[in-house]
This record gives structure tokens, sequence and C-alpha cells, in this order.
């Protein structure tokens, strides 16, 4: 039962994800953005879709609301650092980016949890 909470909090992240995305493209093409606006974008769609994933497993666990959270985050984290390695056939980020990244998914799920 734990891990299908789990794993259906985080294809809702992924659905969020995907979402979010899709308007940020289309505003992108509708107003030609430029690479702050977008880059600013994108952090902003990996915290809240980690947040909305932390906060349904949260809602779900009832207990120890924040590990699940992380766990969560972490799912994430792992799950599209692996995507961006498999389309990219090489490692395509800095380390710095990499931690930041790391970071922000697993702050956002542990914040989505607490706040369950």
């Amino acid at each position: 039962m734990k891990m299908r909470a789990v794993l259906r909090s985080l294809f809702l992240a992924y659905g969020l994800t995907g979402m979010c995305l899709l308007i940020l493209a289309f505003l992108v093409f509708q107003f030609d953005l430029g690479i702050v606006p977008v880059s600013a974008g994108i952090v902003a769609v990996y915290v809240i879709s980690c947040l909305a994933g932390g906060f349904m497993v949260g809602k779900r666990m009832r207990k120890n609301k924040y590990f699940w959270g992380i766990l969560v985050g972490l799912a994430y984290f792992i799950l599209l650092a692996a995507v961006s390695f498999a389309v990219e056939k090489r490692w395509d980020m800095s380390f710095q980016h990499l931690v930041t990244t790391f970071c922000m998914c697993l702050g956002g799920g542990a914040l989505g949890g607490m706040l369950a």
C-alpha cells in the first residue's frame, strides 16, 4: 500500500510536470520569452510538481509525512536524471546544476509532505 501511494504521487507529479511544461512551451512560443524566464519557469515546475506529489503522499500516509514527501522528491529526481541521460546519451548537467535540482526536488517533496 505504501509503494502504491508513492507511485500514485509520483504519477501526479509527472503529470503535473507535463502539463506545466506544455503551458511553458506555449508561453515561449507566443511571447518569445528569453532564457531567464524559461529557466525560472522550469525551476518552478520542478518545485511545484514535487510539492504536489509530496502533499498527496503525505495525505495518504499520515505518519512521517515529510519522509514520504522526500521519498517522492527523490524518486522524481532519479527519474528526471535518468530520462535526461537517456535522451542526451551523455551527462549534460554540471555538478552544481545536479545538486541544485536534487535539493529542489527533495525540498519540494518534503514541504508538500509537511503541508499535508
